[in-house]
């Protein structure tokens, strides 16, 4: 008996279920071919490396109790202090302030540490004016204004040579470095006492910087 004809509509749609099953083999060769990340779960692809680390730092982050991190924010900055504190007794320009650090910044502390300065005396030559003054006494108050006035215009004059000098020196020492600040640095320094100074002296009074 001769068999009934084929719809075309059947025949289309069975070729198209094949080709759709063959790309589906195919993808799915090729997914099982690709290395595996072992982080990864069963039947999932292999992620990106940045999701990787973004995955990894919020697990890291996660772990770790607000208590925790701020304990480890304390004993950093603890850390970080306590090395700032030993540079500016030893010098140790790693772990300076940055208005410490720089060869500029350190030659103006060693110019002034090497030399006698007026300005150091200020305050035992205030409180001795200062006790002065307050004596009932005309002639021992008139003294005590004649040396305010000494001391002060003797400052201004110290203050303005070593200025001058270091300005001088600077300029021979560190042509091409970045000088700003460092004059007023330097004077600023001058106005403490010796043994107050931060960072310590590194040089001896007389000793050429």
């Amino acid at each position: 008996m001769p068999r009934d004809p084929v719809p075309l509509g059947f025949v289309f749609r069975s070729r198209a279920k094949d080709e759709k099953a063959a790309v589906a083999a195919q993808a799915q060769l090729t997914d099982s071919k690709q290395p595996r990340d072992p982080q990864a779960p069963k039947g999932r692809p292999t992620p990106k490396r940045s999701e990787a680390q973004s995955q990894r730092r919020s697990v890291a982050n996660t772990s770790m109790t607000r208590k925790e991190a701020a304990k480890r924010q304390r004993e950093e900055r603890r850390a970080a202090m306590e090395r700032q504190r030993q540079a500016l007794a030893g010098g140790d320009e790693r772990y300076l302030p940055a208005r410490d650090k720089g060869p500029v910044r350190r030659f103006a502390r060693d110019f002034v540490d090497s030399r006698f300065n007026i300005a150091e005396y200020f305050l035992p030559m205030a409180v001795v004016i200062l006790v002065l003054s307050m004596v009932r006494v005309p002639a021992l108050q008139s003294i005590a204004l004649l040396l305010w006035l000494v001391v002060i215009v003797l400052i201004v004059l110290d203050s303005f040579v070593t200025g001058y000098r270091l300005k001088k020196r600077l300029a021979e020492r560190f042509p091409d470095e970045n000088k700003r600040g460092a004059v007023a640095y330097a004077l600023m320094r001058s106005l403490q006492m010796r043994r107050l100074r931060l960072p310590k002296p590194q040089v001896k009074r007389g000793e050429r910087p």
